[in-house]
Parts: structure tokens; sequence; C-alpha cells
């Protein structure tokens, strides 16, 4: 059985997504200590709407792929959409993670929570 899926390779090895938006309304920036992931979110918010989001992600091809696929799941969607996206939401589009690197959609998940409490706290 293959370590990864096709899904998490293709992110990893294709990104959507990627670099930085200076006119963000909303950034978030998270790290795990333990593996030394780092996850940077940038938000682009217009009337409730994310119209455009990046991310600059330090780590592992778990944490690029889980970075990559949050993006894509909430870019779109309302404010309150995005803040219901779970780490689970982000594995289960990902056709999975191996256990030991679930932390990396957690991250995922938290980088996009700590860019729209940004997007709050600025509003």
């Amino acid at each position: 059985m293959a370590l990864y899926s096709e899904k998490v390779m293709d992110h990893f090895r294709n990104p959507r997504n990627v670099g930085v938006l200076e006119d963000a309304n909303g950034v978030g920036e998270v790290g795990n200590a333990k593996c030394g992931d780092i996850m940077k979110m940038y938000l682009k918010i217009e009337n409730n709407i994310i119209e455009d989001v990046k991310f600059e992600t330090f780590g592992c091809g778990s944490a690029i792929a889980s970075s990559s696929m949050a993006t894509e799941l909430i870019k779109g969607k309302s404010v309150d959409d995005a803040m219901k996206l779970t780490n689970k939401a982000v594995a289960e589009a990902l056709d999975g993670l191996p256990d030991y690197k679930m932390h990396c959609s957690v991250l995922a998940e938290e980088a996009i929570k700590s860019a729209l409490d940004d997007y709050h706290s600025r509003n």
C-alpha cells in the first residue's frame, strides 16, 4: 500500500494557491514546534466571501498538500463556512493522511482560523 494518496502527491507536487497576497485583509501564521512546520495563510475577503487565498508553507510534503487542499476548500466560500473547516475535512479531501501526519491537517485548519481571526480583528 502506498504511504500517501494520489491526491496528497498531486497537491505536494503541484500546490495550488502558493504565494503572498499583498492586499490580504486577513493573515495568519501557525507552527508546530515538534516537527518544525510553519504555515502562513493570506485571505482577501470581500462582502464576507473569501475572494482569494494564498499560502506559504515551510514543511514536509503532507504540510504542503494540506495547505494547498485547505485553500481549495475555502476559496469562494463565506467566512462562516471557512470557520467550519476541520482538519478532518482537509485530510478526507486528500483521501487520507497517515496518522503520524494528521498534525499537518490540523496546522492547515489553525492557519485558516488564525487568518480569519486577524480579519475579524481588523474589521
